[in-house]
């Protein structure tokens, strides 16, 4: 089993800044995949930044320049910078990752992903 627990969310004003952190513990992770996604009412979990085995870090557009993924040495901590946040940025944020021996297409794919509890994200004037 994996465990993933996330923090850091919270609310914050347009244009504010906020830290996500994810701690990863348990069974071995993959560490092309692993990554953040966020899901609002009403629409699909979406993935917003992670690690890609085979071309580094990816990014969901709306976040490009604003977000900024980072992880430990060791992997068993990742992070998300978010900066210049906009009200579209509000919504409950999870930390992904896939064990070892399940496959993984890219870091956006969900499948084989285990998901933390979530961290909620508010973003307003």
């Amino acid at each position: 089993h994996v465990q993933l627990v996330e923090s850091g969310g919270g609310s914050v004003q347009i244009g504010g800044s906020l830290r996500l952190s994810c701690a990863v513990s348990g069974s071995a992770v993959r560490s092309n995949c692993m990554g953040w996604f966020r899901q609002s009412p009403g629409k699909e979990r979406e993935g917003v930044a992670g690690f890609d085995g085979d071309r580094g870090t990816r990014y969901r557009d709306s976040v490009k320049g604003r977000f900024t993924i980072s992880r430990s040495d060791n992997w068993e901590n990742l992070y998300l910078q978010m900066n210049d946040l906009k009200p579209e940025d509000t919504a409950m944020y999870y930390c992904a990752a896939v064990p070892v021996g399940n496959s993984c297409s890219n870091a956006f794919t969900t499948d084989n992903h285990f998901w933390g509890q979530g961290t909620q994200v508010t973003v307003s004037s």
